[in-house]
């Protein structure tokens, strides 16, 4: 489908900056109004190894355009490998630091909102792989993204 979409002179998610495209696809997804945010965003920590909560109002649209973008680009995107990527040190006091995976109910709650939203599907063998519909969106949120620079 990338192939098609390149010789057509379009560009898609592999061709942007991650930063920049999660950041656009992360307003996108709040301006749709599709997303429902849980309850429970305001005060929870994305991992045991975090001190604080993420700063960031916007932070689960933030963490939910990067899993649409990993699943996208065709990363593993079961949820306990994406809870080691977004996992990172626990620090221990004066012991040596260790890693730690981050909170696998966020990862849960994004993939299942995406599902819901039919931006990606899971097949039988439980990967998922993103909608005809999502790929279209995340290629002209990308699209917009490209035209900027």
């Amino acid at each position: 489908a990338t192939e098609s979409i390149m010789s057509r002179g379009g560009v898609c998610v592999k061709d942007v900056c991650p930063a920049e495209f999660i950041a656009a696809f992360a307003q996108h997804l709040k301006k749709s109004g599709r997303v429902e945010v849980p309850d429970y965003v305001d005060y929870v920590k994305t991992g045991v190894h975090k001190e604080l909560a993420p700063y960031d109002e916007d932070w689960y649209y933030i963490r939910m355009a990067s899993v649409a973008r990993r699943v996208y680009v065709g990363q593993k995107s079961g949820i306990n490998s994406l809870r080691r990527a977004y996992g990172g040190k626990f620090r221990r006091g004066v012991r040596p630091e260790v890693f730690s995976k981050s909170g696998g109910k966020i990862i849960r709650n994004c993939l299942q909102t995406l599902q819901k939203m039919k931006m990606i599907d899971q097949a039988q063998d439980g990967k998922r792989t993103v909608s005809s519909r999502g790929r279209r969106e995340m290629d002209q949120v990308a699209q917009d993204v490209n035209s900027q620079q």
